[in-house]
């Protein structure tokens, strides 16, 4: 199983995404709203979470590279910022 260091900011921000994603079809299936405000406001919502998901999916698994210094480092530990780090299998 691959495994790959994220920092917790870049966490937050693919749950974020996730959020938005999923409120945007939510709105697109729900009946509170009108129907027109309700679609205008779910493709909106649908868009920036997927739009945003595709730049953090690339940073998270866009290179399969080891990093030169920390050898024997089976994943790539060059795309995640200092600080706090979570790894995700």
């Amino acid at each position: 199983m691959k495994q790959k260091v994220v920092a917790l900011p870049t966490l937050g921000l693919i749950a974020g995404t996730r959020v938005t994603l999923g409120a945007g079809i939510g709105l697109l299936v729900a009946s509170r709203l009108s129907p027109n405000a309700r679609r205008a406001a779910g493709w909106t919502l649908l868009a920036i979470g997927a739009l945003s998901t595709i730049p953090l999916a690339l940073e998270v698994f866009g290179s399969d590279e080891p990093d030169a210094s920390l050898p024997g480092t089976p994943w790539p530990t060059h795309h995640a910022p200092d600080g706090p780090q979570v790894t995700a299998p």
